[in-house]
């Protein structure tokens, strides 16, 4: 289980590491065929107060890459938010697999 942490205009954070490999661990347990997760962590300027802390996941398996992004008013909601979305990518792409 290899993970890259990659931070713009964020401040490096050790709980936001743990919480994110905590998610990603479902993922890499669940699907092993995942062989790494590149976690990009960034804040935008947005009128709106509930987005704005971005949270963007890329991961490298068979096929082409996989990749999730979302934007909330914090990194764990957006954490959260893209590790459900890439489930759904894995799953269909899961099901790709057992058909060929």
């Amino acid at each position: 289980m290899t993970i890259n942490y990659e931070y713009h205009d964020v401040t490096a954070s050790e709980s936001l590491e743990q919480y994110a490999e905590e998610k990603l661990k479902m993922i890499f347990d669940h699907y092993d065929f995942v062989i790494r997760a590149d976690v990009f962590f960034k804040t935008e300027n947005t009128s709106s107060d509930d987005t704005g802390m971005k949270c963007g996941i890329r991961l490298s398996a068979p096929g082409p890459r996989l990749f999730a992004e979302s934007s909330h008013e914090n990194f764990r909601e957006a954490i959260s938010d893209t590790v459900s979305e890439l489930k759904r990518q894995l799953q269909k792409r899961k099901e790709k697999m057992k058909t060929h």
